[in-house]
């Protein structure tokens, strides 16, 4: 079976349980919910097309929201994302690597201008602020930042640790328990200068998912 159809089954099956198991949960105050979002994202999109390289995936969240404040429209929550990319990337203008970095550059021209496909790991922990425009439907803004390991070496980022840093905006239709979410995001992986290279990662992509009330 592709990957692709592996990601969906999965999310299908993940969805099933946590829908399970919210009906076994005695809904009270609607401040903490947990959910599985699905997406794609790519470095080349129709906002801005990158003639030096292509990075793109598919990735699975798991998210915890809970909703710390609420003043009249304007809600904040606390966000915990732990996620798995599945990535693909590939060196598209060879002459980003020069002479300079390394005696190999010829070997590294080589072995990053082939697809190379591999999975990031992330715990990305931040803010969602949220405007009520209705009783059940809302947008917000969300912010996160936290660590990621790198499966595979890139001409921008060395394997292993880095951090994935976060920017989404996106809408909420809320039934009863339950919460369908539509959002898009603007994604940056660096390693903080840790080890070289870092010039990093950047990809736009877009999201939905479902979350349940837990409590």
């Amino acid at each position: 079976m592709a990957a692709k159809g592996r990601i969906t089954l999965l999310f299908l099956f993940s969805i099933f349980g946590l829908s399970s198991f919210s009906q076994e949960k005695r809904i009270s105050n609607k401040n903490l919910w947990l959910g599985l979002n699905y997406g794609q994202a790519s470095r080349n999109t129709f906002i801005y097309e990158s003639e030096d390289y292509d990075y793109r995936n598919q990735f699975l969240k798991f998210q915890a929201n809970w909703q710390f404040l609420k003043r009249n429209r304007w809600s904040y929550e606390l966000h915990l994302e732990p996620s798995i990319y599945f990535s693909e990337h590939q060196l598209l203008n060879e002459h980003f690597i020069q002479p300079k970095m390394g005696k190999d550059f010829l070997e590294q021209r080589d072995r990053f201008t082939q697809q190379r496909q591999f999975n990031e790991y992330a715990l990305n922990i931040g803010i969602v602020v949220r405007y009520a425009l209705s009783n059940n439907f809302s947008m917000y803004l969300l912010g996160s930042i936290g660590p990621m390991y790198s499966g595979n070496d890139t001409e921008r980022l060395l394997k292993g640790l880095a951090f994935s840093d976060i920017f989404g905006m996106g809408f909420s239709l809320m039934l009863k328990s339950i919460r369908f979410d539509i959002r898009t995001t603007l994604r940056h992986n660096s390693n903080a200068n840790i080890s070289k290279p870092n010039i990093g990662h950047d990809s736009i992509g877009l999201e939905t998912g479902i979350s349940f009330c837990l409590n």
